[in-house]
């Protein structure tokens, strides 16, 4: 059984000189989780913020921090993030030697662990990970920049992940992020998405539209 959709607007979109102010506005315009994008510039092609910024937007909101770390190597990063106000760490299989023991160090920290797949990393790197996640995010863009086009073959990873999840008995999180919109989003939920990241098409309009925006996503548009 899939969870009610959740929506994480990815302050990746946001204006970044008011972070905070963004992060407000989103929040009292129905997001359920604040998405915080991290790229170091070697993983994937774009640099964006670090555990500072974190921490200093943390008390600007109450809501889970959904925090997807595209960093490598990623395990060194991982107490600093958590300690910033990290709510998720959600990690790539291909940014460490060991994605099973990055999980454990997640969880060791007292955080949900996420696992990322990118386009080209098939549902079934998630075989023997599946029992100890909380969260699964399927990129349907390949990592490292907004505003890209959606691909169409993540929706069906997102079946193959559907059934993983069902077959495990688990409440894990089944994410997307990329290309996310009013069109895109209800296939996503149709394919078993619960959680949807999106940065261009939550921050469209500025802050009067946020709340209709999200509603758009989740259907109520």
């Amino acid at each position: 059984m899939t969870q009610p959709v959740r929506i994480a607007p990815s302050i990746l979109s946001a204006d970044f000189s008011r972070l905070g102010a963004e992060i407000e506005a989103i929040d009292r315009a129905g997001a359920d989780w604040i998405h915080v994008d991290v790229m170091d510039g070697h993983f994937v092609p774009n640099i964006t913020i670090g555990p500072p910024v974190i921490k200093g937007l943390r008390p600007h909101t109450a809501k889970p921090f959904d925090v997807h770390l595209m960093i490598s190597p990623i395990d060194p990063f991982l107490e600093a993030f958590a300690e910033a106000g990290a709510n998720t760490l959600t990690v790539h299989p291909e940014a460490g030697p060991h994605i099973h023991r990055t999980v454990q160090h997640i969880k060791s920290l007292g955080k949900r662990a996420g696992v990322a797949l990118n386009p080209g990393t098939p549902a079934k790197m998630l075989d023997y990970l599946i029992d100890d996640v909380d969260l699964v995010l399927v990129m349907s863009v390949n990592p490292g920049f907004g505003g890209q086009k959606f691909i169409e073959s993540a929706l069906r990873k997102i079946e193959a992940v559907r059934k993983m999840i069902d077959k495990s008995g688990r409440a894990i999180d089944l994410e997307v992020d990329g290309g996310v919109d009013h069109e895109t989003a209800p296939r996503c939920i149709a394919a078993g998405a619960d959680a949807l990241v999106a940065g261009t098409a939550t921050f469209k309009g500025g802050p009067s539209q946020y709340a209709a925006n999200i509603a758009a996503l989740r259907g109520q548009g």
